[in-house]
């Protein structure tokens, strides 16, 4: 099954005072922590929904692959709201969807397999009975949930999709840690110096010099779902002209066409994998996660019991 992940980031801390994705646990940020997190459970196909100080927060993780979409009226707007925008672009494109605030960032790899593994169509991780995050939501259960007049935000649109919650106890706080003030950023960054070493394994493929890797595959995926190069790097947060010197490196070091263009006219033009295209990209994406699923096994087999 194709998991997906949705983060919202797009209110304005105004009860932390400060700007709480870019806050660091360590070395890393709040927003860093929890893409590591769903990435090394194996989740890549990640949404986070921006709003207040959008442009930086997407520059500081423009290395992180994500995909970025905005709720330019996050003013006005409540967390449902932002949700549904990274539900809504999920919905057709995955099996289930995992989703969290931005501001509750210490929950465990472990704890989003736990989640993925139960089969479960809507379930939750409990901790001490208390319910956390992240939620894991079959995408079947979606119309209802984005159709909803949203009394009670997203929980209570939840609530009506029709599908009873499943509870799934962990023993993992981090489900239940928030960072709403200050007082509760200073208790996580004391769990997370707690934390288990996970490995981070990135892949790419090299002549002289590396012409690809997992970046450029989001790129040539997003081109071709969008039907627009422009587009791809908007939602990457990269430049137009940097997207097209990547794509160009690319082709030139393969020695074939990956992209089809059309000249536009009034209605712009459009771009699109070729077959050649759509073939390096799902040899490449089965490449990458056999070998990352097989360097987290030697990490178990080598480091078990050490950390």
């Amino acid at each position: 099954m194709n998991t997906g992940a949705v983060i919202v980031a797009a209110g304005m801390s105004s009860r932390m005072g400060d700007f709480k994705p870019m806050l660091n646990i360590g070395s890393i940020s709040i927003a860093q922590r929890i893409v590591a997190t769903f990435h090394q459970a194996g989740v890549r196909t990640i949404v986070m929904v921006t709003g207040y100080n959008a442009t930086a927060l997407e520059r500081h993780l423009s290395n992180n692959e994500l995909i970025f979409l905005r709720n330019e009226n996050y003013a006005h707007t409540e967390m449902f709201d932002s949700a549904k925008i990274g539900l809504q672009y999920l919905k057709d494109k995955c099996d289930r969807i995992l989703f969290t605030p931005v501001d509750i960032p210490l929950f465990t790899a472990e704890t989003v397999t736990e989640l993925i593994d139960s089969g479960e169509e809507l379930a939750c991780p409990v901790c001490g009975g208390d319910r956390g995050h992240p939620i894991i939501i079959a995408s079947r259960l979606l119309d209802a949930v984005l159709s909803d007049e949203g009394q009670d935000g997203l929980q209570g649109a939840i609530s009506r999709c029709g599908q009873q919650m499943r509870e799934i106890t962990v023993r993992d706080y981090g489900v239940l840690h928030d960072a709403d003030t200050p007082e509760d950023y200073k208790a996580l960054l004391r769990y997370h110096n707690k934390q288990l070493v996970r490995p981070v394994i990135n892949v790419s493929l090299a002549r002289e010099l590396p012409f690809f890797d997992s970046k450029i595959a989001m790129l040539l995926s997003l081109a071709e779902e969008t039907h627009s190069v422009r587009t791809a790097c908007k939602r990457m947060q990269i430049s137009y002209s940097t997207g097209w010197n990547i794509i160009n490196t690319l082709e030139s070091q393969l020695g074939r066409s990956l992209i089809q263009r059309s000249q536009g006219g009034a209605g712009g033009g459009q771009s699109c994998l070729t077959a050649e295209g759509k073939r390096f990209l799902q040899l490449f994406t089965n490449y990458e996660n056999a070998v990352r699923d097989y360097g987290t096994e030697l990490f178990e087999e080598y480091f078990k019991g050490v950390f």
